[in-house]
């Protein structure tokens, strides 16, 4: 093990003695694969009675936060989470936010949930076969919830109504200087169907999709990476929890390929006491799939720039063919 590497793991080692009652150190810490924007470590705390605690740390690449980024700052996340489990929404209890002092860098230390993240697994393996019918009215309870949080407690964030996020896209798609003649067909729908700005705007998680769930036999345990948090039309996180690209293949069952449409806005008018419109759900649920397919033509860009050379940008890149077709579905009249 490096020099580099000792330092950072006696840094972390003395900032749990300090912070987490009963810590003694810190016991096989690993960084986990996944989370293209931050570090994600895993460890056990020892603790005195000799009981392991597990925890997961949160870190910006290299401990210092980029200077430019749409992510929210992790200190941010780490009041989002708190606020989201005061709201009964599942997430992993935080521990610690980091400070200069702890010399670890920018982040939080949080409780280590088990659970399943990767969507093959949850959709398709035996162990979860009884919790699958329930997760899209979970779904629907959990953001619920999330979007009943005070917006008066929240940190500052930025707001992102529909016609805002659809000309940052469009200039996206221009300055990509790729022709995608469905993406433009998307756009001209998405700017004659934009909702009535009455609804008001709530807490979006942003990001509410398989790989960002934590899911157990029993449904929900826990809801990560609120990385992309934002104030915007709560009905933005019920539409991209449908984009097929989140479906991984079960394209008949539109809430993460595990549920029906119908079950989540059960779940959801439930907790919250309102209706909803379904043709505002379609509304996000085009709007995410065209933002998917930008952002896989900025893989293409990324690999083509030498910026990152990776075979993964690459074929991310190529999946935005994909959503053309899902578009089109969307978008096709209905008989």
């Amino acid at each position: 093990m490096s020099d580099r590497n000792n330092d950072f793991t006696a840094s972390l080692s003395e900032a749990v003695r300090r912070h987490i009652e009963g810590a003694t150190g810190v016991d096989g810490l690993q960084r986990l694969s996944g989370g293209a924007s931050q570090e994600t470590w895993a460890f056990d705390a020892t603790t005195s009675k000799g009981t392991p605690l597990p925890l997961i740390l949160r870190r910006a690449p290299g401990g210092t936060r980029a200077e430019k980024t749409t992510a929210v700052a992790l200190e941010t996340e780490a009041v989002l989470i708190e606020l989201a489990e005061k709201a009964g929404v599942p997430v992993p209890t935080v521990r610690h936010v980091l400070t200069p002092e702890d010399g670890v860098g920018q982040g939080f230390i949080m409780n280590r949930l088990t659970g399943e993240t990767i969507a093959r697994k949850i959709l398709r393996d035996e162990e979860y076969a009884e919790a699958r019918p329930k997760l899209a009215r979970q779904c629907g309870e959990i953001l619920a919830r999330l979007h009943s949080i005070d917006k008066a407690k929240l940190p500052a964030l930025r707001v992102a109504a529909a016609g805002e996020e659809i000309r940052q896209y469009h200039a996206t798609l221009r300055e990509h200087g790729h022709p995608h003649p469905v993406f433009e067909l998307a756009f001209r729908w998405l700017e004659d169907n934009l909702p009535a700005g009455d609804t008001e705007l709530t807490l979006v998680h942003g990001d509410f999709r398989n790989g960002n769930l934590m899911i157990g036999p029993d449904g929900v345990r826990g809801v990560l990476d609120w990385e992309l948090a934002h104030i915007g039309d709560p009905m933005e996180d019920l539409g991209w929890i449908c984009v097929n690209s989140w479906r991984f293949g079960n394209i008949d069952k539109p809430v993460g390929g595990f549920g029906t449409r119908e079950d989540m806005f059960a779940g959801y008018e439930a907790v919250s006491g309102q209706s909803v419109d379904p043709e505002r759900v379609k509304f996000w649920e085009v709007l995410g799939t065209l933002k998917w397919g930008i952002m896989c033509t900025s893989m293409v860009t990324a690999f083509k720039s030498g910026l990152d050379p990776s075979v993964e940008r690459a074929t991310i890149g190529r999946r935005s063919s994909e959503t053309e077709i899902d578009l089109l579905r969307l978008l096709a009249p209905r008989s």
